[in-house]
């Protein structure tokens, strides 16, 4: 006798609801992040505080969670501290490859606090889905995976509506509603600290560089201008493509090999390690960070918004690692899109943010195209077989018709209806 399914066992599920609730999670930590980001400058748009140390305590908090839920994996299954020692070259290589997505990481968390002094969040996160262009492209290049080519005309598409949406949208909106009433951290800086603060103040009016994040850059905003263009934008252009670089590289050492039954929170661990390593010295080598921090203090200029900043940055950095874990990239940035909504009717409300008649046109085939992507796939069964090894690990329970290996053979027999080469690339 067959045995009947109920049709709401696909809702309820032990992966659709992890799938729905690491979606959630992310979302609310993600637009949490950009407000929070936004409400902890001050009314110029600057941060008082250096955005390092919040990265930095944001590290931290990640490596203290990752530390005390690895001891307690290694517990479970009797290993001893010793398996994790660099004893060899090639274990220290192991642990050295884990330096380069934190140090992506580290770039891309700096990049965003300047990246939202020339933006409102509105335009920022619209902006930003030009990363589902580069993971792609990076999906296609490192981990193999083949995009159709309907997948592809709509990354054209969505390339296209970018471009088309900042050159007929005024993107450098900057007047915000004074939020000064609900700083709640007054700061009476120190002798020490006043003077240096006073003096990095006739510092930057001697050179004229108008409080810019970026004063060493020797470049002409005119020659950008002509073409619609601010060092804004080639920001985000450069901050998709350390993010997409970064979370490509965390998935495939995520998974290759026997890193694919490795605990999370072990991998954390290293990736943290470095993550920390990383912030901390920049911090101490750059002079004006470390001069500021000797006169006046690691949380001078803080307020509350930064100290929740730094937990929320903590967690959204958790859920973006379980993300490339147990789903893959392009589940990560499609997710992100609902940040996109959310962020853009919080604007309207909050930041004085007016959209043209241009927004409202190119917005929807932004998402639309966004959307025509996630729905074209490509089978693949190499990466069916990874989700179905994921499965197992996770203790689900893959239903079979019989119970001769089905399932599996399913998996990784060439399938009819898989498209050839000539429909994907």
């Amino acid at each position: 006798m067959a045995k009947k399914i109920c049709p709401c066992s696909i809702f309820c599920s032990r992966s659709t609801v992890f799938t729905v609730v690491l979606g959630a999670v992310f979302v609310l930590l993600a637009s949490s992040r950009i407000l929070l980001m936004k409400f902890s400058a001050n009314e110029e748009n600057k941060y008082e505080y250096q955005p390092a140390t919040v990265n930095l305590c944001a590290e931290a908090v990640k490596l203290v969670v990752c530390a005390v839920l690895a001891v307690r994996v290694m517990i479970q299954e009797s290993r001893s501290y010793k398996d994790c020692r660099c004893t060899s070259w090639k274990d220290f290589l192991s642990y050295l490859k884990w330096a380069v997505p934190a140090f992506l990481y580290f770039l891309d968390n700096l990049i965003i606090f300047y990246v939202l002094s020339y933006f409102q969040p509105a335009m920022a996160t619209l902006f930003s889905n030009f990363v589902i262009i580069t993971t792609a492209m990076l999906f296609r290049i490192v981990l193999k995976r083949r995009l159709s080519w309907v997948q592809w005309a709509s990354l054209l598409i969505l390339f296209l509506s970018i471009v088309s949406l900042n050159m007929g949208t005024d993107g450098t909106q900057h007047s915000i509603p004074a939020h000064s009433l609900i700083h709640i951290a007054s700061h009476s800086p120190s002798n020490s600290c006043s003077h240096f603060l006073q003096t990095e103040e006739h510092f930057a009016a001697g050179i004229n560089t108008s409080a810019k994040p970026f004063p060493v850059l020797d470049w002409n905003p005119e020659s950008l201008k002509k073409i619609h263009l601010s060092l804004g934008h080639l920001l985000i252009i450069v901050q998709c493509f350390i993010a997409s670089m970064a979370n490509i590289y965390s998935e495939k050492i995520f998974k290759e090999g026997e890193q694919l039954t490795e605990s999370i929170f072990i991998q954390n661990f290293k990736l943290y390690l470095f993550g920390v390593l990383f912030n901390g010295l920049t911090l101490t080598l750059r002079h004006e960070y470390h001069s500021q921090i000797l006169s006046c203090g690691f949380f001078y200029g803080h307020n509350v918004f930064s100290i929740s900043l730094i937990f929320v940055t903590a967690f959204l950095g958790l859920s973006v690692a379980f993300m490339l874990k147990f789903r893959d990239n392009m589940f990560h940035v499609l997710t992100a899109q609902i940040t996109t909504v959310i962020i853009t009717t919080v604007s309207i409300f909050m930041f004085e943010f007016k959209p043209t008649m241009e927004f409202f046109l190119e917005a929807p085939v932004v998402l639309l195209s966004i959307f025509i992507y996630n729905r074209t796939k490509v089978r693949d069964p190499e990466f069916a077989l990874q989700k179905a090894k994921l499965k197992v690990l996770n203790g689900e329970i893959l239903e079979r018709s019989s119970g001769d290996g089905e399932e599996l053979e399913r998996l990784t027999k060439a399938n009819a209806d898989t498209e050839t080469d000539d429909d994907s690339l």
